[in-house]
């Protein structure tokens, strides 16, 4: 695995990612989002390279990208900064081994930001880019209405359930057509969002699209990320890599 950190994908320090590469060949590769509700976590977070060893000895990359949170940040300078670094993997990742396959995602709160990504086109759009130039999307476990912390930022409540501009929710079919796409959620989740992440479901699907899937974990909000099964393997590394693969 070749390692090349703090690569840095805009002007501010919060606005860096690390790459993880398979040894040799041409790879495709999974940009991941963290969570911690867009005011914990780092890029180098607990168990990030054990997902990258997993995923590269698979060969699959991995970047992991850090972004502005809270308190410095506002709304939506986390979003604007997960397009850019997904516009720097497009325009880059050719120049580390990277076969062009790019596969966006994030757990929890980096499950919203990419969720944002793929249902409103606005913030990739000054890259001249599209959800649909990515070959694929993995949401797991994110807040499809608008988060808690923008809500809190706003001085709401942050138990209330609103979807508005802020919400990945709100903003779908506004695009005729997604990349394939992969929904992770608990059925012991927090509250509510596995049944807002079913309303996300019921709504592509009313709208007649296709290509969607999800899995249904048991346990609790992203318990499996942080899990390993009986031969010692990242649970979710090999839920993305069985997608990828398949």
């Amino acid at each position: 695995m070749k390692i090349y950190e703090n690569i840095s994908y805009g002007k501010l320090d919060e606005q860096k990612l690390d790459l993880y590469c398979p040894d040799s060949g041409e790879y495709p590769v999974f940009l991941y989002f963290h969570g911690g509700g867009i005011e914990n976590g780092s890029k180098g977070g607990s168990g990030m390279v054990r997902i990258a060893e997993y995923l590269t000895a698979n060969g699959i990359g991995f970047a992991s990208a850090d972004y502005r949170m809270y308190p410095t940040a506002v709304y939506p300078e986390f979003i604007r900064d997960s397009a850019m670094a997904s516009a720097w993997v497009k325009k880059h990742i050719g120049e580390y081994g990277g076969n062009g396959e790019i596969y966006v995602g994030g757990s929890s709160a980096g499950g919203y930001l990419s969720m944002m990504l793929c249902f409103d086109k606005k913030y990739l759009a000054p890259y001249k880019l599209k959800p649909v130039d990515f070959t694929g999307f993995i949401h797991d476990a994110g807040q499809p209405t608008t988060h808690f912390n923008v809500l809190r930022e706003r001085g709401i409540d942050s138990r209330r359930v609103i979807v508005d501009e802020a919400a990945p929710l709100y903003h779908i079919c506004e695009e005729g057509e997604y990349p394939p796409m992969l929904f992770i959620v608990s059925d012991h989740d927090m509250p509510g969002r596995y049944e807002q992440t079913k309303l996300v479901l019921a709504t592509l699907k009313d709208f007649g699209k296709s290509g969607y899937e999800c899995i249904e974990m048991h346990g609790t909000h992203t318990a499996y990320v942080a899990a390993y099964d009986e031969n010692g393997n990242n649970v979710f590394a090999k839920m993305v890599c069985d997608y990828i693969k398949k």
